[in-house]
This record gives C-alpha cells, sequence and structure tokens, in this order.
C-alpha cells in the first residue's frame, strides 16, 4: 500500500498556469490510494493543500469544500484536501467535521514540494488551490494555481469559477 512519488521534482515556486501537473499517488484518509491521473480522466480536479488539520482556516476552507459539493458535482469536478497529516489524522478530522470530500496524506512532502507549495519554516503544506483540467495528451494541466498567506481562506466562488 505503499505510494511511490520518488519522480516528483521539488520546486522552490509555485507551478503556473499552462505547466504539466505532476502526476501522484497518495492515501486518503480510508487508506485507499488516490492517482490525480486517474481523476483527471474524470474531470477538472481541484487540490486545497492546507497546512494542518484541525486548526481554525483549514477547517474552515475544508467546510467550505464539503458545504458545496453539489456545485463541484453539477461542475464535473473532483476536490480533495490535501496536507502532510497522516491519513489517520485526516480520519478524524473528516469524522470530526463531517467532511464529504476526500483528504489526502502528503506525509512526506513530496506533492506539495513537487507544486511548490511547501512552507519549509513548520514542515508541512503552504496554503494553495490549484485547478487541474485534461490537456490534448490526456494528462494534467494547470489551469489555476494560488497560494496564500498562512491565514487567508480561499474565495472559493472564485475557485468555482476556474472548473
Amino acid at each position: 500500500m505503499a505510494t511511490k512519488n520518488d519522480q516528483l521534482t521539488a520546486r522552490s515556486a509555485p507551478l503556473a498556469v499552462g505547466d504539466a501537473a505532476p502526476d501522484f499517488t497518495l492515501l486518503d484518509q480510508d487508506r485507499k490510494e488516490w492517482k490525480l491521473s486517474d481523476a483527471v480522466k474524470q474531470g477538472d480536479v481541484v487540490l486545497s493543500f492546507y497546512p494542518l488539520s484541525f486548526t481554525s482556516v483549514c477547517s474552515t476552507e475544508m467546510g467550505c469544500i464539503s458545504k458545496d459539493m453539489a456545485q463541484w458535482s453539477k461542475k464535473g469536478a473532483t476536490v480533495v484536501g490535501v496536507s502532510c497529516d497522516s491519513f489517520a489524522v485526516q480520519k478524524a478530522f473528516a469524522e470530526k467535521e463531517g467532511y464529504q470530500h476526500r483528504l489526502l496524506a502528503d506525509m512526506h512532502r513530496q506533492v506539495c514540494k513537487a507544486y511548490g507549495l511547501y512552507w519549509a519554516d513548520l514542515n508541512v503544506a503552504n496554503r494553495g488551490t490549484v485547478v487541474i483540467g485534461k490537456s490534448a495528451d490526456g494528462k494534467g494541466k494547470i489551469k489555476f494555481i494560488q497560494a496564500r498567506e498562512p491565514g487567508k481562506a480561499m474565495d472559493w466562488d472564485a475557485v468555482l469559477g476556474m472548473v
């Protein structure tokens, strides 16, 4: 059940619109593998990177995603949260808050580093949102990306408009 993301290259700055989205596989809160390239085949994917579970802004952002699941589904988008917490912490977070979406465990920090969304001072993911669409070759392509200051929440209406 180990995920292999050794092919990912760490970046010092966030990816840009038009860049290829690095493919990855992570475990979700139920210890099930989730692969970006499989999800992109179904439609746009929104990755919501957040520093830590059970913190105020992170809880608010994840709550907004779950509250608006019908709108995301109507647009054919898959939305997942990504943090460096373990799958066990992600499960406790999802159950306590009643989230309806997947939370992915980037415990080795390979994915947040590959997307240029790594907060080195705290050794966690930076707060950021990435919208990935399918490119002509069937792979993921960045449609929208935004890194934010630690206490600043995402404007989800703006992201929904990008899907």
